[in-house]
């Protein structure tokens, strides 16, 4: 099945039904999952990986609205409708080199699990004329947006805005889950 792309043009119509699945196919891919990279992961790494994250509403919407208040601050061309998010799949240091970590509040307990990092992307044009979205660092300006893609081997150290450290299960409980 071919995803859809959604239109350029398409303004976000509130009075539209909420995007569902049925529960059945939602059980489906969490076993494919859970059956198949979570059991390659504990298999071949020997690590009991996280098999969930949760963010509670209010980091997601802080977020949403850093990335447009930034962007808007900083680069007066980005329009909103040109943001988004790309979330990468990431994992955290193992303990013996959790140093890497001081400053974070994130708990010893959660070292080798994976994460999810959450980075700002704008579209942009490329050589070619064609519109992507890459991910972007709305802190920065100097009168254009910081394309972090291009700058990738650059070897630059700064500070990006993301959002990292959801509830990750296990460590957490799992019985607040339903799948």
């Amino acid at each position: 099945m071919k995803t859809q792309p959604t239109s350029e043009t398409e303004t976000l119509d509130l009075n539209l039904p909420p995007n569902t699945m049925a529960q059945n196919l939602i059980q489906t891919l969490v076993n494919n999952y859970r059956n198949n990279q979570l059991v390659s992961v504990k298999d071949k790494l020997g690590i009991d990986d996280a098999h969930s994250i949760h963010f509670d509403l209010k980091t997601l919407k802080k977020f949403i609205d850093d990335i447009e208040t930034l962007a808007s601050e900083n680069n007066p061309e980005a329009k909103t409708e040109d943001l988004g998010i790309r979330f990468y799949y990431a994992a955290y240091p193992n303990l013996e080199n959790w140093d890497i970590m001081n400053g974070m509040p994130i708990g010893m307990e959660y070292a080798e699990k994976h994460t999810l990092i959450m980075v700002p992307t704008i579209k942009k044009q490329d050589e070619n004329g064609e519109i992507l979205s890459y991910d972007f660092n709305p802190i920065h300006s100097n009168g254009q947006m910081l394309a972090m893609a291009s700058s990738r081997n650059a070897g630059a150290s700064l500070d990006v805005v993301c959002q990292n450290h959801g509830a990750l299960i296990p460590p957490d409980s799992t019985k607040t889950e339903l799948f």
